[in-house]
């Protein structure tokens, strides 16, 4: 069994305030969890209106699956428009 962790940090140019980042995180979290059947947490900076540290966990029987899907995650929040990928962290690992 493989299992693939990722932390992604955001930022979110746009807001204005809590509810704000709130809006535009819950459109990410939605669409990401909907398309990839992964469960995506806000993990980091919950008190700062323009960054989110979010982070989700990938688990399958191959290791290349498991490096496709969070690849594709991670592409497809940096694709959304709605944040800037500041940076990113992945780890694979064999259970």
């Amino acid at each position: 069994m493989f299992v693939g962790v990722c932390k992604l940090d955001l930022q979110i140019p746009g807001c204005r305030s809590l509810k704000d980042k709130r809006r535009v995180l819950r459109k990410i979290k939605d669409r990401t969890e909907s398309r990839f059947k992964v469960f995506v947490a806000e993990v980091e900076h919950q008190d700062l209106w323009q960054r989110a540290g979010l982070g989700f966990a990938v688990v399958g029987n191959e290791h290349a699956v498991v490096e496709g899907i969070v690849e594709r995650v991670i592409n497809s929040i940096a694709d959304m428009g709605d944040s800037l990928l500041i940076d990113r962290y992945t780890e694979m690992m064999s259970v």
